[in-house]
């Protein structure tokens, strides 16, 4: 089976509008229908439906009561904190739907990304036009990333509102399980206008701690290819490089519209630029629910020990985790 069969991811290059960026921020595949009422919180844990009717009322704009005389007032934003699992994406999502007025739907890295793409004034003028902005996976773990998206809610605060998720990765095994705290250190001026609103309970995908994709060979990832309708298939060196030339924000184009995603040669990625890279083409290959597998390498195990175990450990484990269901798909 030739690769002329497929398309290829490297093939495309993107070069998308402000509009075009902007149409982006909704919701993935995988909460597009997501509302308070199929959300389904656990009774044994109470604050799943605390939460749930906090998100709503904020989405709804109802107002909280401070005190019993006291003065309702709006927060300006709510922070979903709790572990893996537990339903915060669906609750932002669901948020998001039910609001009434403009509103912009997209991971921590989507609004990182597009500050890049269009410069900080220009994502500031953009971003303005919306009321509501859900911000999923708010991360902690680059400074630099986090004193930006700080300094962008500031720039808003006056006339929009925020939703925001932690960034909670599924096999941390209770490590940072809560970020509430970290949360409010960082997010200068405007953080304790946020309602936090933590969440309690088990990851209800019941996902092991240990993942792998498995070992195929390039004649088994050409028939799992032929399977799907939409398809495309890559040298994963190529892709890398391929990445290292498209900005972030258009990781999305790549996949879009894709079912599944077939990479030869996989191998152990050495330099943490490349790897990082690949973390947020994971994100947004997992946010269009695209199936990857790889040829080489079991994709689960494509990260260096050194770069997992340094600074930006969550992120890796989030992908790697991501890679073991993609794989399942």
């Amino acid at each position: 089976m030739a690769n002329q069969a497929f398309e290829s991811v490297c093939a495309r290059v993107p070069q998308p509008t402000t509009a075009a960026l902007l149409g982006d921020l909704v919701p993935p595949r995988e909460f597009a229908k997501a509302s308070f009422k199929n959300y389904l919180p656990h009774s044994e844990y109470p604050s799943q439906s605390t939460a749930s009717k906090t998100a709503q009322d904020f989405a709804l704009g109802k107002r909280e009561r401070k005190g019993l005389f006291g003065k309702s007032e709006l927060p300006a934003g709510i922070y979903l904190d709790g572990g893996f699992g537990v339903g915060k994406t669906h609750l932002l999502a669901a948020a998001y739907h039910s609001f009434a007025g403009r509103k912009a739907f997209g991971a921590f890295i989507s609004y990182t990304s597009l500050i890049g793409a269009l410069g900080f004034a220009e994502a500031v003028q953009a971003l303005s036009k919306y009321e509501l902005l859900c911000i999923d996976e708010f991360e902690l773990d680059d400074p630099g990333d986090t004193m930006m998206m700080s300094r962008l809610l500031n720039e808003l605060s006056g006339s929009t509102r925020f939703a925001a998720t932690s960034n909670t990765p599924p096999n941390a095994l209770g490590e940072g399980r809560f970020a509430a705290a970290d949360f409010q250190r960082e997010i200068l001026g405007i953080s304790d206008r946020f309602q936090m609103i933590r969440i309690e309970g088990e990851d209800h995908r019941h996902r092991p701690t240990e993942v792998s994709a498995g070992e195929f060979d390039e004649k088994q990832i050409d028939s799992w290819l032929h399977g799907a309708k939409h398809v495309a298939k890559d040298d994963f060196s190529e892709l890398l490089k391929h990445l290292s030339r498209v900005h972030p924000s258009n990781y999305g184009v790549l996949v879009k519209g894709l079912d599944r995603l077939g990479l030869i040669g996989t191998k152990v990625i050495q330099d943490q630029s490349d790897a990082l890279r690949f973390v947020s083409f994971v994100d947004r290959a997992y946010e269009e629910q695209v199936a990857i597998r790889g040829a080489g390498v079991d994709t689960t195990k494509l990260f260096r020990v050194e770069h997992i175990e340094g600074g930006f450990r969550k992120k890796y484990l989030r992908a790697v985790s991501r890679l073991g269901a993609l794989a399942a798909m």
